[in-house]
């Protein structure tokens, strides 16, 4: 059995820890890099995980998941802004409004914000 072990190592270039009676690969993945993911990449990992798993483990095994969760995220975050400037201004939600009636703003805001996720979802993150 060492002797198989010895030959795997150097043929292959792959190193074995023993666990018991098996001897298991020390497999390493890649550095990658250390980017955070914001509320909409993870909201898309979680749906293409359960929905579309073979996208997903595509993803994570060829290392590129990372990077495509944070070009969602960054799309998602440009479009929900845009969103809600373009909602707010053909509503007539300003500056003006917010300091006459704060409740009425925060009221109207809430709800472009709320229809602007609902787009966002939609296009972006559960398709």
């Amino acid at each position: 059995m060492q002797i198989i072990t010895e030959v795997l190592q150097t043929e292959n270039k792959i190193t074995y820890t023993q666990q018991g009676d098996y001897l298991l690969p020390d497999l390493v993945l890649p550095e990658q890099p250390n980017v955070n993911i914001g509320i909409w990449g993870r909201r898309h990992e979680r749906y293409i995980k359960q929905h579309h798993k073979l996208l997903y483990f595509n993803l994570l095994t060829s290392c590129k998941l990372t990077a495509y969760l944070a070009d969602i995220d960054e799309e998602a975050t440009e479009m929900y802004d845009r969103l809600v400037e373009q909602i707010s201004k053909q509503e007539g939600v300003t500056e003006q409004l917010k300091s006459d009636n704060q409740i009425l703003w925060i009221k109207r805001m809430n709800i472009i914000r709320n229809r602007a996720t609902e787009i966002v979802n939609k296009e972006l993150i559960y398709s």
